[in-house]
């Protein structure tokens, strides 16, 4: 007999998050920062090293950002569970049938909700609230420093893509060649993050090279207007 198992995604969801938001951001954050600087006219020198100022202080700030707010989201947890713990040493047969009318919510019959609530329990009573009550499992549960090293890193190879155009670009027209090749990489990172995720290709990449494309022309207007002011 031929066993069909479905193949899901969302065990992906924590690490996958901030590996797309690093890289995007790294994308997003140095070629604009690039084009903003090259369009006030600085040399190709100051371009790069506006640009490899950026890609370190935006990765440390990613890492620094997604640790805290991670460790914010791991806290929540940890009191969550110790105050169920409490209330299960406290209060052991009403957290039974508290578990028990979660099951009837969502389709059990009330004896069988019962004794799916008491096996659960003799067999793992925390983890058995923690996944139906709280929503927390193994799976979900905040890893911060995960988290912080995934962004931190993948901020810093989608940083290093505008910059490396700007050392081996050959055209005339830097900005232009900066704001393609760089939309075509986020365009290349969505349809990939899409991938991974189960989710539309085409969605998840014209979403990306959007809102990029807008964050690139307003520091374009920006570095042209400081070119004129000073």
């Amino acid at each position: 007999m031929h066993t069909h198992h479905e193949k899901h995604n969302t065990h992906k969801s924590g690490w996958l998050r901030a590996a797309v938001m690093g890289a995007n951001d790294g994308i997003v954050s140095t070629a604009s920062l690039v084009i903003g600087v090259a369009a006030a006219g600085s040399s190709i020198n100051e371009i790069l090293i506006a640009g490899t100022a950026g890609l370190a202080a935006g990765a440390m700030s990613m890492g620094a950002g997604e640790y805290v707010s991670v460790s914010s989201q791991a806290d929540l947890e940890a009191a969550d569970l110790e105050q169920e713990k409490q209330a299960l040493e406290e209060n052991r047969e009403e957290e039974t049938i508290e578990l028990s009318h979660i099951y009837i919510d969502r389709g059990l019959e009330p004896k069988l909700a019962l004794q799916v609530a008491e096996a659960l329990m003799e067999h793992d009573a925390l983890g058995a609230h923690a996944r139906d009550e709280i929503g927390i499992t193994d799976l979900t549960r905040a890893q911060p420093v995960l988290a912080a090293v995934s962004s931190a890193t993948t901020f810093a190879v989608g940083a290093f893509l505008p910059l490396l155009v700007v050392l081996v670009s050959k055209s005339a027209d830097l900005i232009l060649t900066v704001a393609l090749s760089s939309l075509l990489f986020l365009f290349l990172l969505g349809v990939l993050s899409a991938h991974a995720g189960g989710a539309s290709k085409l969605k998840g990449a014209l979403r990306i090279v959007l809102w990029s494309s807008v964050a690139m022309l307003i520091t374009f207007f920006v570095g042209s207007g400081i070119e004129q002011i000073f």
